[in-house]
């Protein structure tokens, strides 16, 4: 309703404008009315078009992808042969 209101009030503006500006009309000059009728006419399907939905059916959202699995370094102790030795270790979840 609000869109329909905004272009019904743009084009009463384009048209109130043209006729205030408009020059007299002289009996064998028709180019200003045609003008004045064009641009009138392109203000009503602009605002016709302006005022449609959009061909998509809506705004169209993109998932983010997940975060990072939460990791930790941890110390861990193994026999290398000769003795126990520790070594840090990322733990992921």
């Amino acid at each position: 309703m609000k869109k329909t209101l905004v272009a019904a009030l743009t084009v009463a503006t384009v048209a109130g404008s043209l006729v205030t500006a408009a020059p007299s009309a002289k009996a064998g000059d028709n180019i200003g009315a045609g003008i004045a009728a064009g641009l009138i006419g392109g203000a009503i399907v602009g605002g016709a078009i302006a005022s449609s939905r959009p061909a998509y059916g809506g705004p169209v959202y993109v998932a983010e992808p997940p975060p990072p699995a939460p990791c930790y370094w941890r110390r861990e102790r193994y026999w290398d042969g000769y003795g126990w030795v520790s070594r840090p270790v990322r733990v992921c979840y």
